[in-house]
């Protein structure tokens, strides 16, 4: 059994891949999530884990230049779009993660309040 709700544990899983993916260098990590998910039928969710997976591959492209630190190369405007990208990506990982977690019989849902997420 994992120490994390499905839902944390697929999301960190797709996101472990995806770093495995960007810089070969977790692989440690992504064993660990890989191990972890094997707990659980996730051939419901295949495609699930598909999309989110795509959904931090899409955060993680508009986050690059700003996590690389070169703001100063973006405008005020360019970063305010990105943010607002991330935000309405960012609400569409939270909807998969529950639906996920509805389809493995996991009781705990994300919720964001007063967040900008939601």
């Amino acid at each position: 059994m994992s120490f994390f709700p499905v839902i944390e544990l697929v999301d960190r899983y797709t996101i472990a891949l995806l770093k495995h993916e960007k810089t070969n260098d977790n692989q440690q990590e992504l064993d660990w999530y890989t191990q972890h998910l094997q707990t659980y039928d996730v051939s419901s969710i295949q495609e699930d884990l598909v999309s989110l997976y795509n959904i931090h591959k899409q955060i993680w492209s508009l986050e690059a230049e700003l996590k690389a630190g070169k703001e100063n190369n973006l405008s005020l405007e360019e970063i305010g779009r990105r943010a607002i990208e991330i935000r309405n990506w960012n609400n569409k990982r939270i909807q998969l993660k529950n639906a996920i977690a509805e389809k493995l019989g996991c009781a705990v849902r994300e919720i964001k309040q007063d967040h900008l997420s939601k």
